[in-house]
Parts: C-alpha cells; structure tokens; sequence
C-alpha cells in the first residue's frame, strides 16, 4: 500500500503506524484491519462532513488532508488530528481517530 502526502507540510511521520495496521495482503476491509490490528480499536464517528480535502465536524474547525492510500476498492485519507476516513466506492465513508 502506498500513501500519498496530500499536505504541503506532511511527512509520512505524521501517519504513525497506521501504515502497519492495514495490508494489501489482508482481504478484510481496512475497518476490520484496524479493529483487529490497532490496539484502540475501529469506532466510526458520526456528522462528519464528506471527506474530501477538508474534514468537518459540527463546531471544529475544518481538518485539512494529510495523506491518502488505496486498499483494493476502498479509499483511505488520514486528516489532521488523527482522523481517518474509509471511504468505499459507492461514496458511503466511516471516519474514526487513530492517534
């Protein structure tokens, strides 16, 4: 799996071990890596605004992109704050913090 630095600041630092949490061996989800593979666990928020190039929430300033991935047919952009978002091909996305 590759990640794109989306940020004209971001280092791959930023991602932590995310990297390490989700293979493109695994023919899970990228929701059913984490939940198994991230000690915090996968636990999708709700009222995020589409995530695109800015991550919104109700009150919080917007979160801006830090980097993105694919994993087969589902989408992966890690925003500021440690929020990712999976995003799948029909448009439907969980977005959960993974700091």
């Amino acid at each position: 799996m590759i990640w794109i630095l989306k940020h004209p600041r971001a280092t791959l630092d930023m991602l932590g071990y995310i990297p390490d949490f989700l293979s493109d061996q695994d023919p899970r989800k990228a929701s059913e890596q984490m939940s198994t593979n991230y000690q915090g666990g996968w636990h999708p928020m709700v009222k995020f605004g589409f995530p695109n190039q800015w991550l919104r929430y109700p009150g919080d300033p917007p979160m801006p992109l830090i980097a993105e991935a694919q994993l087969r047919n589902e989408t992966l952009r890690f925003y500021d704050c440690s929020w990712l978002a999976i995003i799948q091909p029909d448009g439907s996305y969980e977005v959960s913090r993974v700091d």
